[in-house]
């Protein structure tokens, strides 16, 4: 694929990639997804985050497999588009930019849930056009500010795990190691704990943006995913502790019901406050994403051609960026995007599917092969263990994509 006009500059080591890949996990995910998975898991919670690191491991690797390959922007829509061909690279864009952009109006909505519970939506709608602006004015902006919301949201995190583990009322046996809700509820569970995992594709998103990628992106998605996993684990089992499974299953703000619980209500509106920054790092990644990913398919005119344009000065998808923002800021304003999570994660894993398949055919060793297959089952599997609503709902979007294209096909065909 040839890019006319100005590219995108590369300015981001590995530490920014890093950074920006725990922006996009370590966010309100980890603050909204617990109590959900419990509902789904019961004692099974613990067993389901490891099943959701599983396949975010074997994701995270063909990701970086291919990313190295294929340093250029909109990540597994141009995998699936060298690799298996133009539909596939397609249907993978169309899920990651639908299904994102109801994450990125559920993240605005979430700022908006913590900070002024009242005008929730207001605050959303101010947060999405912030944060738009703040991408308008390039990437390294995005990277430092995202350095900044990691530090303060890693930094209350530590505090919850101390408080949680080291109060009176935290004990072991409420842990649980079980599956009182069957395999099919952990399979759930860790299908909604997917959502939290999924953050580390914006670093392969920004391929066109990254110094030495066939360097930088092989080291900086495990190296995420890694210090994610450790922090979410940590978080869970403090949590755990004081609150136990069914504590958690019915606890409406997991973090701050834990510490209040633990006996610092004190620490309360910290961790709200935390809650929202990590909302905002979140969004400000997945921002950041999906319009890498809609100048990618602009560029090959699945959108149109007018979002392609790269701002001169400040080398950013632009228009891109302009148009992305003012869908959300839509959306945050005039919908309730609860469901939306479940809805998100599964158009995710039909993504990271169709980036197993793609590295499937980077190398015909089996040994090369197992972890592409393995990813490529448990985002099947992960994927229609969802709520039925969600899959519906997943299913039916991606129809409409489906259709879009075919009558593109036809259409061009005819021209």
């Amino acid at each position: 694929m040839t890019v006319s006009g100005p590219g995108l500059r590369r300015t981001l080591g590995v530490g920014d990639a890093v950074v920006i890949g725990l922006g996009s996990m370590v966010g309100a995910g980890i603050f909204a997804a617990l109590a959900p998975a419990a509902r789904a898991a019961g004692s099974g919670l613990l067993p389901a985050l490891a099943v959701a690191a599983l396949v975010a491991y074997c994701n995270a690797m063909s990701s970086a497999r291919l990313a190295a390959r294929y340093p250029a922007s909109g990540g597994t829509y141009v995998y699936g588009r060298e690799r298996l061909g133009p539909f596939w690279g397609y249907l993978a864009g169309w899920a990651f930019v639908v299904g994102k952009t109801a994450s990125c109006a559920a993240m605005a909505l979430t700022v908006g849930a913590y900070v002024w519970p009242e005008q929730s939506h207001a605050v959303a709608v101010a947060a999405v056009v912030a944060l738009t602006a703040v991408n308008y004015g390039g990437v390294q902006k995005s990277a430092w500010l995202t350095r900044a919301i990691v530090a303060v949201v890693l930094a209350v995190l530590a505090a919850v795990v101390v408080v949680c583990l080291g109060s009176a009322e935290s004990g072991a046996g409420r842990l649980g190691f079980g599956a009182s809700e069957g395999v099919g509820g952990v399979l759930q569970a860790a299908g909604l704990l997917f959502f939290a995992f999924a953050g580390y594709a914006r670093i392969a998103t920004l391929g066109e943006e990254v110094r030495d990628p066939a360097r930088t992106i092989p080291r900086a998605i495990p190296m995420a995913l890694g210090i994610a996993l450790a922090v979410y684990a940590c978080v869970a089992v403090a949590v755990l502790s004081v609150l136990g499974s069914g504590g958690l299953a019915s606890a409406t703000a997991p973090l701050a019901d834990a510490v209040r619980a633990a006996g610092v209500p004190g620490l309360v509106p910290v961790v709200r406050v935390g809650a929202a920054v990590a909302a905002l790092g979140s969004l400000l990644a997945l921002i950041l994403g999906v319009s890498r990913t809609t100048l990618a398919m602009a560029r090959d005119r699945h959108l149109p051609g007018v979002l392609a344009a790269v701002h001169p000065r400040f080398q950013v998808p632009h228009r891109a960026e302009l148009a992305v923002g003012a869908v959300v800021a839509v959306l945050a304003a005039t919908v309730d995007v609860r469901g939306a999570i479940g809805f998100s994660s599964f158009g995710v894993l039909a993504y990271y599917a169709v980036a197993n398949a793609s590295a499937w055919t980077l190398d015909r060793a089996p040994a090369a092969r197992l972890v592409p297959a393995v990813g490529l089952l448990g985002c099947a599997l992960l994927a229609f263990s969802l709520p039925a609503v969600s899959v519906a709902v997943g299913a039916g979007v991606l129809a409409v994509g489906v259709a879009a294209y075919a009558v593109r096909r036809r259409v061009t065909a005819r021209g």
